[in-house]
């Protein structure tokens, strides 16, 4: 080796998707279909773990024997799909939480807040089919809970429905996720879906649609601040 070599050098190749997986074992952390791998990322691996997912699409599609080469609809679906993957529908895997600006409960507020319905877009871990629904969010704040902007609740939700789900640990992840954003007496969450693994394939159910919801403290606790909540929320 030259002295003029680097000491620290990027490893020729080894796919990227790879040198990620390596660093998230390394570190003992699960990387499950909704789990956010955001920080194990170096800057510019993005582009080449979509240019990496682009490539095996085509081959996907070579696999199902269509020809890309001749067929004008599909020359460039590998691509067009690889950046669906990684830039919009399973981006909450791949970038951190969105910034959200929080406010001290100043004026010590410990009434019901309601937030929804939120619009919210993933997809089934099991097909990839989407799953499309709303969201309603609980809120039973106390003085010291912090307070965040309406706008950022959708956005939380975006984030973490961006990744394959399933609808139940969805739920649970967005519960969990704004309970410790803002510590408050309170926390329900409410989602109603459809899930086009239903609808596409299967039994081809077009009217089934899925509800659950997630309880935290007072609404786990007291009957009645459930049954308010429920009461209001209007599906």
């Amino acid at each position: 080796m030259s002295n003029d070599t680097p000491l620290a050098y990027k490893a020729v190749n080894i796919p990227v998707s790879q040198r990620i997986r390596e660093r998230i074992t390394a570190s003992k952390t699960r990387f499950h279909a909704n789990d956010n791998i955001a920080r194990f990322i170096e800057a510019g691996e993005m582009d080449e773990l979509q240019a990496e997912v682009e490539e095996k699409l085509r081959a996907v599609l070579e696999s199902l024997v269509i020809d890309t080469e001749s067929d004008h609809n599909t020359q460039d679906t590998g691509r067009r799909v690889a950046k669906m993957f990684i830039q919009e529908v399973f981006k909450g895997r791949y970038v951190p939480m969105p910034p959200v600006t929080e406010f001290p409960n100043a004026s010590h507020l410990n009434e019901l807040m309601i937030i929804g319905p939120i619009t919210v877009r993933s997809a089934c871990s099991h097909h990839l089919c989407p799953i499309i629904g709303k969201v309603w969010i609980g809120v039973m704040p106390n003085e010291h809970s912090n307070l965040i902007g309406l706008s950022k609740y959708a956005r939380i939700a975006e984030w973490v429905m961006s990744r394959p789900q399933i609808q139940e640990e969805a739920v649970v992840q967005l519960a969990d996720t704004l309970q410790e954003k803002m510590q408050p007496d309170g926390l329900a969450v409410v989602m109603e879906a459809d899930h086009f693994c239903m609808h596409w394939r299967g039994v081809k159910d077009m009217g089934a649609a899925m509800i659950n919801s997630v309880m935290h403290g007072s609404f786990l606790k007291d009957a009645n601040l459930r049954r308010e909540f429920l009461s209001l929320i209007k599906r």
